[in-house]
């Protein structure tokens, strides 16, 4: 596909990415910089191959846009709940236990697999691949909402919106005893732990500034408690890293949940061993709120827990401290 621009008058001197990229919708600037060195941008008939050439005023341009070429990972019928899709995004409830992209360990499989399947040809491409813009992640047994981007303009528009912190995110999260005080932060810098390398920790050197806010929704027996908690960062396994940090471990957070915590002894036994014996982090992204990246309207989703959390829940008597905005679905 090859697109025509006319460059008028006051554009020029204006540098030629730039320029393209205000000009060109859905296509970055990153994307439209590669172009260029690929040879595929002609002035007035001519090749131009730098990107901060000056744009000369009443100059033809001509961009070839070659086709997006098939992702590496392999297209597979993975089902996943889908909640809201147009050409430019797609919004879907991530089940626990699905990783979302091919990583040694889990090469296929992943939610990326599955969004390739799923749009097939109707993705644009994101530097030259037919390929889903990953914005965010949420861990393997965290479940929730998730923004997948379509286009390379949605990707980049999100995933600005996602490092200022331009949106409204926030989790469930079942931990063990009572955070003091109910409502709060939690600050801490977060790096690989120098003990174990498959984990974070909070370290004084060498990590990133991360804090959470959260704010307790119900208690139970001063031994559990629901949470609700927000990003002010967002690093690897931050509320995870954090909660255990301060003595209340998401329940069954196999990375930082290591020995039986003392508020499990107040419970009865059937309850504590329904709470031991969950296998995966209580963790759940339960509301998403942000600008589409292409009409700037506001848009938001929220969903309930799994049926395995929710069963934790209602074992809780927490259905009550659940946050009003949660409809049944």
């Amino acid at each position: 596909m090859t697109t025509t621009i006319i460059a008028p008058p006051e554009a020029a001197g204006q540098r030629l990415d730039r320029f393209l990229a205000e000009n060109m919708e859905g296509m970055s600037r990153a994307r439209l910089k590669s172009l260029i060195e690929a040879r595929q941008v002609r002035r007035d008939g001519v090749v131009v191959t730098k990107p901060a050439e000056e744009v000369i005023g009443a100059a033809r341009y001509e961009i070839t846009i070659p086709p997006p070429v098939a992702a590496e990972p392999a297209a597979q019928d993975i089902p996943f709940p889908i909640l809201y899709e147009d050409g430019d995004l797609i919004v879907l409830d991530k089940p626990a236990g699905l990783v979302v992209h091919p990583a040694p360990g889990n090469q296929d499989g992943t939610l990326v697999n599955a969004l390739l399947a799923h749009c097939g040809d109707t993705l644009p491409g994101i530097g030259g691949e037919r390929r889903p813009g990953i914005v965010h992640r949420l861990d393997k047994d965290t479940s929730g909402v998730m923004v997948v981007a379509k286009t390379e303009q949605a990707l980049a528009t999100l995933s600005a919106a996602f490092a200022a912190r331009d949106l409204d995110r926030a989790y469930l999260a079942l931990c063990w005893g009572v955070p003091s005080p109910a409502i709060g932060e939690i600050e801490g810098a977060i790096g690989r732990d120098p003990r174990d390398r498959k984990r974070m920790a909070i370290v004084t050197r060498g990590g990133r500034e991360a804090l959470t806010r959260y704010r307790t929704l119900a208690v139970r027996d001063m031994a559990v408690s629901l949470l609700e908690c927000r990003l002010a960062t967002g690093r690897t396994h931050q509320i995870r890293v954090h909660l255990a940090s301060t003595g209340h471990p998401i329940i069954g957070d196999p990375a930082y949940l290591r020995r039986v915590p003392a508020a499990a002894k107040g419970l009865a036994a059937d309850l504590r061993g329904l709470l031991l014996d969950f296998p995966r982090q209580a963790l759940h992204a339960y509301r998403l709120g942000f600008a589409h990246p292409r009409t700037g309207a506001a848009i938001s989703f929220t969903t309930r827990p799994p049926a395995d959390m929710l069963g934790l829940i209602a074992a809780l008597d927490f259905s009550a401290g659940m946050p009003p905005d949660m409809a049944e679905t």
